[in-house]
């Protein structure tokens, strides 16, 4: 396994000294990100048009001892605004080329259209009556979800490259069968990123999660985030909980630093189950904790990551 990040944290920086600064640190590898919601801090999403500017890259990535694991366009490419669509359709096409480029996988949403055709607005649907829910997530599936990413997986495929989905809450899929459901559907170069953090707070063992989606031999990569569940909180407004992530003292949830929601009774199972099954990816870490700042919330991640990823092969079993 490699120790990586998802960079977009790092957006505020010039890019030579993101990739030395993740040298600094001791990562292996680096998440690109090229537009929709991560955005595009480094004008990646045309490198490809400028061969000087992608030797210019590779030759840093070189220089800081660094591999590109993963292309991040996490968007809404359904979404019923046409514009919103067009813009991160574009972004996915974009990122499987640049996936292409570097051999690796691209990290997106499965995106959330309306409840019915011509609806201005996404419908994340979370329960099946009053018998107008259902219908609006049958009509989601079958004429919207389906139908589009069956395309994009044919894009991919063509390419060479698999699309990794990131399923979170807000987007149609946003739980491991979900991912499956869609695989089944509309093709097997789509799989999973699996972001342990989005689970916790449905309910959902990110454990056998992992063992659910290795069984079907479609872990594409890997994000690092913790979640904190506060119970008194959650015991008063739940874990669909609409309040800001800043608002941390009233939230049934928080995205938490690696180590800060949960210790090595959930990472180190989590870290074998994904060696199980044949994981041996990138860890990419992913900052989005609320009482931390950037910086000291992402080295404590590599700090706690570093001595628990598996980096060696599998060794012969002597003992029997």
């Amino acid at each position: 396994m490699k120790l990586g990040v998802m960079s977009a944290c790092f957006g505020g920086m010039e890019l030579k000294d993101a990739l030395a600064y993740c040298k600094k640190v001791g990562l292996d590898a680096i998440e690109l990100p090229c537009g929709a919601y991560p955005g595009d801090p480094w004008n990646l999403s045309t490198i490809l048009e400028d061969k000087d500017r992608l030797a210019d890259l590779k030759k840093m990535l070189d220089d800081n001892g660094l591999v590109v694991q993963g292309i991040a366009v996490h968007g809404n490419p359904v979404h019923p605004d046409e514009a919103i669509a067009a813009e991160h359709q574009a972004a996915q096409r974009n990122g499987v080329l640049l996936a292409a480029e570097f051999e690796t996988v691209v990290i997106n949403f499965s995106g959330c259209p309306g409840g019915a055709a011509g609806d201005k607005t996404p419908n994340f649907v979370t329960c099946p009556w009053p018998d107008e829910f259902a219908a609006a997530a049958k009509y989601q599936w079958e004429e919207v979800i389906i139908p589009f990413w069956t395309k994009e997986n044919e894009f991919a495929a063509s390419n060479g490259v698999k699309v990794a989905f990131e399923a979170h809450p807000g987007m149609v899929v946003h739980t491991p069968e979900d991912i499956v459901n869609l695989r089944e559907a509309a093709g097997d170069s789509l799989g999973a990123n699996i972001d342990p953090s989005h689970w916790f707070w449905q309910g959902i063992d990110p454990v056998e999660a992992t063992r659910y989606l290795g069984e079907v031999g479609c872990i594409y990569h890997v994000h690092a985030k913790d979640c904190g569940i506060d119970q008194r909180a959650a015991g008063r407004c739940g874990v669909l909980d609409i309040k800001s992530y800043g608002d941390v003292k009233n939230r049934g949830w928080v995205f938490r630093t690696v180590g800060y929601g949960h210790g090595d009774e959930f990472w180190k199972p989590f870290i074998s189950m994904l060696r199980l099954y044949d994981y041996d990816g990138v860890i990419s870490i992913e900052h989005e904790d609320s009482l931390m700042s950037m910086g000291e919330g992402f080295e404590k991640a590599v700090a706690y990551l570093k001595p628990i990823i598996l980096t060696q092969p599998v060794g012969e079993a002597w003992w029997f």
